[in-house]
């Protein structure tokens, strides 16, 4: 079959376990887990799902790496049933598939601890393989959220030389800063960060002083700042001010925060998805906090909404 995607998103795929906790535990103290779910996850397959939920079947392809187990089996089924083309993932022999153990308390809050197992043990040359570069050849958009920085810059290399719009999700990485990540962010269109990454990352909070920092290694390099119930900022190094687009105050229209996990990945699938529709930026970010807040008052990771609920929910909070 020859590859349709026209977003290709790159990261980690996890077996999600949720713990639901009144209150988070002090340390050596022990407290009852109200309930658990154990649900697919991993911030790469989410993204591609929250994209996938927006397109047409096939429309959305995944590259990660899996290992040969049967959570593995259980991923690449769920994947396909969410019309995610699964021909671009990597399975890693003797490895475990990525796990991911999360607690989350009563006010939606949530820390996660990880085992990244056939995440990190992908390499540049698996982007490269045949198959996998077909996918990339014809995407429209590049989603990259939390491969190896070796396969971060391969990606973003050949984003560049296809022409596909690339969004990196940096994470962790920030605290490297930017100049130690410069030979990825000359190829990046549009880093994706909340407030305390682009102050890890540039040193700066200021927007003038973030894109003082990053034009010299990047003259076209946007910055979105996710700002969580507060909205998203859009920093462009070719406008004078920032723009602001406002989040959902979802108390306001009667819904509530239930789980916060997934609420980035839902914004960045979505705004991915948007600029693949043909979308305005300022268009796409509008939708991506819509998936955001939407994500909010769901308790599963992958609660992303689809084309009709995002629809229906843009209704009800436009006012």
């Amino acid at each position: 079959m020859v590859p349709m995607a026209k977003v290709v998103s790159f990261g980690a795929i996890n077996y999600d376990i949720n713990l639901f906790v009144e209150r988070f535990p002090k340390i050596g103290e022990e407290v009852p887990v109200k309930r658990i779910t154990r649900i697919p996850g991993g911030k790469g397959a989410n993204v591609a799902v929250a994209a996938a939920r927006l397109m047409d079947p096939g429309e959305v392809a995944f590259i990660g790496g899996l290992g040969d187990d049967q959570i593995a089996e259980m991923q690449k089924k769920v994947l396909e049933g969410e019309g995610v083309d699964i021909s671009g993932i990597i399975t890693v022999r003797g490895v475990e598939s990525g796990q991911a153990y999360i607690v989350i308390d009563s006010k939606g809050e949530n820390f996660i601890n990880t085992l990244f197992g056939a995440n990190h043990e992908i390499k540049p040359e698996d982007v490269e393989e045949v198959k996998r570069l077909a996918l990339i050849r014809q995407a429209k958009v590049l989603a990259v959220v939390d491969p190896p920085l070796p396969v971060v810059l391969k990606v973003v290399e050949l984003g560049k030389k296809f022409g596909a719009i690339t969004i990196w999700d940096p994470g962790i990485h920030c605290v490297k800063g930017y100049e130690s990540l410069k030979d990825i962010l000359k190829f990046v269109d549009i880093l994706l960060m909340n407030a305390v990454e682009v102050e890890n990352l540039t040193g700066a909070s200021e927007p003038e002083e973030v894109k003082k920092r990053l034009s010299p290694i990047n003259k076209n390099l946007k910055v979105i700042k996710k700002m969580g119930a507060e909205g998203s900022q859009l920093i462009d190094p070719r406008d004078e001010q920032s723009i602001i687009i406002r989040g959902i105050p979802l108390q306001k229209y009667g819904f509530k925060v239930v789980n916060t996990v997934g609420c980035g990945d839902a914004f960045h699938g979505v705004l991915a998805a948007s600029l693949a529709q043909g979308y305005s930026l300022i268009e796409s970010l509008q939708r991506a906090n819509l998936a955001g807040a939407f994500k909010a008052t769901r308790s599963e990771t992958r609660g992303s909404p689809n084309k009709k609920e995002l629809e229906e929910f843009h209704k009800k909070v436009k006012g």
